[in-house]
């Protein structure tokens, strides 16, 4: 046994190390744990660095996003849920939402960190914080208290690390439920 361990060529390591090495970069290029606070300035803000993975065409996104409001008054909360098109039945990986003031562009507000969710203060935004399938999220955000205005949110839903749609503007409900 010991013979054959010295005789181990460099030709019969290298395949393994170089998978290993694959699959480590692999782990640390991906945000499974959400979107990193940079996502907000980035040169393709709100959207995914993913390689050279790009949106998806609007017209083919099965999810909507839905808030119950879009004006607020100070302190308000305003629920946002991100779901699949009534019949689709599709899951989604992950999210990134930014809420951003009607008139001015600003970012505006905070989000209410919840179960599985991560919130990006600097940017008024929220993302996913694992990397597990869901049918939907529910969301909380929190008007600034001594503001009134119009409120609509934007950003990216993912359903796999290649395919995401961004660029997503909320639609109003009364009562959105997924």
């Amino acid at each position: 046994m010991k013979d054959r361990f010295n005789r181990i060529t460099w030709t019969e390591v290298l395949p393994s190390m170089l998978l290993l090495i694959v699959l480590m970069a692999t782990t640390t290029l991906a945000f499974p744990d959400g979107a990193p606070a940079d996502t907000c300035v980035k040169k393709r803000a709100n959207q995914p660095n993913h390689g050279t993975a790009r949106s998806q065409p609007a017209e083919t996104n099965p999810f909507e996003v839905v808030a119950d409001s879009q004006t607020y008054h100070p302190g308000q909360q305003i629920s946002v849920v991100v779901y699949p098109h009534s019949g689709h039945g599709q899951v989604f990986r992950g999210f990134f939402l930014q809420a951003r003031d009607a008139n001015s562009n600003e970012w505006i507000g905070e989000w209410v960190q919840s179960e599985n969710t991560k919130t990006i203060p600097e940017c008024s935004a929220i993302t996913h914080a694992d990397k597990k399938d869901k049918l939907g999220a529910k969301l909380i955000w929190k008007a600034p208290q001594n503001k009134r205005g119009n409120v609509y949110f934007t950003g990216t839903v993912l359903q796999q690390y290649g395919t995401f749609w961004s660029d997503i503007v909320n639609k109003v409900q009364a009562e959105p439920q997924y």
